[in-house]
């Protein structure tokens, strides 16, 4: 994933949300994927995929069951 797409879904992800608080940084070593954080705190990451010519994104978010007991 280049550094173009990375600040594209960055963009989306504060449009789509009416937010600021997202940011997709690269990963080390690892070209198909970006981590998304919001606040400073990692919640996943953005996998690119392409099949038959189209290209897509997939967000990948694990929420941990002690994360939502303490909500």
């Amino acid at each position: 994933m280049n550094d173009f797409e990375i600040k594209q879904i960055q963009e989306y992800l504060n449009s789509k949300f009416g937010s600021e608080k997202f940011v997709a940084k690269k990963r080390k070593s690892i070209d198909d994927s970006c981590e998304i954080f919001h606040d400073n705190e990692f919640i996943g990451l953005v996998y690119i995929e392409e099949d038959e010519g189209e290209i897509s994104y997939q967000f990948h978010m694990t929420i941990l069951r002690e994360d939502l007991l303490n909500s």
